[in-house]
């Protein structure tokens, strides 16, 4: 099995003993990774990897600090999938519950190829796929129509994660809006069903960046709320536009 990474930030003691031991009672051996605390970064920290004027032209949203750190996060944890030896990884963010399905699903994945990423999580549950195939038994594998939000955990190949590693900075959207833009980094992003995970327990003692994202959200500078509604109409639109042509070249092959 390629090793499994789990995101978590220091002060989230309940969340990682949470996550440990629902992989220790799976027999999933892990490694945790200190999460970057968007929190507390500091201006200077913020203006090294994220650009406000690439986000005003290809996101929906300025992001909020959490969202920095969040992606942050993720990029120590393709570092470390880059300098290991095994030819590909887990990335787990600290708030999921597993199913019982997990190990076989890793294990199988592990094994599989044609992807670059696989998503083990999707808010809905009837999510058409192209060109599904058999990954086990009572699982399939295929190529979500439309790239599920959220990280929670995933698949990723090595040559993955070092191409995304070569193209991370810098940020501009959200990780999870990024992975929506498959065709930017020539990704395969896959989707196993049924996903062996789903949302856990949200309590965190840092706050959440789901929280962060409705609380402190800023208009984009120069933007009053007028246009930063418009501008989020044309991003959506732009969006849906480019992904059925994408998607359209994906099932002619």
């Amino acid at each position: 099995m390629w090793p499994a990474y789990v995101i978590n930030l220091a002060d989230n003691t309940e969340r990682m003993a949470r996550c440990a031991a629902q992989l220790d009672t799976l027999g999933v051996p892990f490694e945790r990774i200190e999460a970057v605390n968007g929190w507390a970064m500091s201006d200077e920290e913020v203006a090294r990897v994220y650009d406000p004027d690439l986000n005003r032209r290809r996101a929906k949203y300025p992001l909020v600090r959490p969202e920095i750190g969040c992606y942050l996060s993720h990029i120590r944890a393709w570092e470390r999938i880059a300098a290991a030896d095994a030819p590909g990884g887990f990335v787990f963010e600290d708030d999921f519950a597993a199913a019982g399905s997990l190990p076989e699903v890793l294990q199988a994945l592990s094994a599989d190829r044609g992807w670059d990423m696989v998503k083990l999580f999707s808010l809905d549950p009837d999510i058409r796929l192209l060109a599904p195939r058999p990954l086990g038994p009572g699982l399939s594998i295929g190529f979500p129509v439309r790239v599920p939000s959220c990280t929670l955990g995933y698949a990723i190949t090595q040559q993955a994660a070092r191409r995304l590693l070569a193209s991370a900075f810098p940020i501009v959207r959200p990780i999870d809006e990024d992975h929506k833009f498959f065709w930017e980094r020539n990704l395969r992003i896959a989707l196993v069903t049924p996903p062996p995970l789903q949302v856990g327990h949200q309590k965190a003692s840092t706050g959440t960046v789901g929280r962060s994202r409705r609380a402190d959200r800023p208009v984009s500078a120069g933007r009053g709320k007028l246009a930063q509604a418009l501008h989020g109409l044309r991003y959506q639109l732009g969006y849906r536009l480019r992904l059925a042509w994408h998607n359209r070249k994906r099932a002619q092959g």
